[in-house]
């Protein structure tokens, strides 16, 4: 009995991660961590609308870090984007919520 329990147990479970997952980035530590931070805060307060997790992120880096931040909450999307140097971070939260930040003024 105790053989088919621990047949069953690594049976394709899907791992989701808690924490966010940098893809890419050439932020300064600081604005890293802050972004982070902020990423995970809007992404649980606004679990059903990736518009209002954005634009908090949005504006929080504005008040911050200055003005011209872009900000892209979702699933499933590409970008090419042109942005200023040390100012991109690409992260995945949840699974497959995908965070892309970036400055361009």
């Amino acid at each position: 009995m105790a053989e088919e329990g621990a047949a069953t147990v690594g049976a394709s479970e899907k791992v989701i991660h808690t924490y966010p997952l940098i893809r890419h980035s050439d932020m300064s530590e600081e604005m890293r961590i802050e972004a982070m931070e902020l990423s995970v805060t809007a992404c649980e307060k606004y679990s059903q609308n990736n518009e209002l997790a954005a634009r908090m992120v949005k504006e929080s880096m504005d008040k911050k870090f200055g003005p011209a931040f872009h900000v892209v909450v979702g699933e499933s999307y590409g970008f090419e984007i042109t942005y200023e140097c040390t100012t991109i971070c690409y992260m995945y939260f949840g699974g497959n919520q995908a965070i892309c930040i970036w400055k361009c003024s």
